[in-house]
């Protein structure tokens, strides 16, 4: 892996689902690499420790008002932002999409969806004064090839990644660029809490999930905040619209 500090330096980036697995790990590298780092996510959600450079802030995604006044604050505090990370996500209760209610698919959309349109509404207006900007959306493998367990968790992460192809589409002439991150499996709260609800225990649920990829674990936290730092740094400047799959293989087979 890439030692070199400061690939990030002088940059402020915001980070949603920031108390999550995921979102932690990628606040606390982007701000060990030089970058003023807010993180962003629901109030109540106990903050763990993480990088000294990492502020704390609280956003509901899906209300208009608060992710208004989440960026005024960010930008007061620490600067107009140069990067957003949209990793706040839920997966919503399983089964086919006959047995899921109208609240189940707002719930959901609204989160994963519309909380990823309405930061990228509020954060877009400063990176096109400063033209220049980076965003990372948090995809999934499930935003490639579907499933049949979660379908409308499928649908969400389907709809980021066009919408981030979309808006690559629509910024990238004012120095903004945009791109969609993948994770396959990974060893979060979120897995953990899957496997111990599964019915067939842990040490075959995480064997069916992950057995036959190519590289037959689960991933790491780390390793997908590696991937973002370099979405998020200029040494992707020539990168837009793009995918970057991170899945042990998952995709291949």
């Amino acid at each position: 892996m890439n030692t070199t500090a400061n690939r990030v330096a002088g940059k402020t980036a915001i980070v949603t689902g920031g108390r999550g697995d995921l979102g932690r790990a990628t606040a606390a590298l982007l701000a060990e690499h030089g970058a003023k780092v807010a993180s962003l996510d629901v109030a109540g959600v106990p903050a763990a420790a993480t990088h000294a450079g990492v502020r704390q802030y609280d956003v509901d995604v899906t209300s208009e008002d608060s992710v208004a006044e989440a960026i005024r604050r960010v930008s007061d505090d620490l600067g107009t932002p140069d990067i957003l990370v949209n990793a706040a996500g839920i997966i919503g209760p399983a089964g086919a999409s006959h047995t899921a209610s109208v609240s189940d698919f707002d719930t959901i959309f609204n989160v994963n969806v519309k909380g990823v349109w309405l930061m990228t509404k509020y954060v877009v207006p400063g990176m096109i004064d400063k033209g220049a900007g980076s965003i990372v959306n948090f995809s999934s493998i499930h935003g490639i090839t579907g499933g049949k367990n979660v379908p409308l968790y499928h649908a969400t992460k389907g709809a980021v990644r066009l919408l981030s192809k979309s808006d690559a589409a629509a910024y990238g002439s004012r120095g903004i660029r945009v791109n969609s991150i993948h994770p396959g499996s990974m060893n979060t709260r979120m897995s953990r809490h899957s496997a111990e609800q599964s019915d067939i225990g842990a040490e075959q649920y995480y064997k069916q999930l992950v057995g036959s990829n190519p590289l037959p674990r689960q991933g790491e936290p780390d390793e997908i905040a590696y991937g973002v730092l370099y979405l998020a740094s200029d040494e992707s400047r020539f990168t837009t619209g793009s995918e970057l799959v991170i899945d042990g293989g998952y995709t291949a087979v």
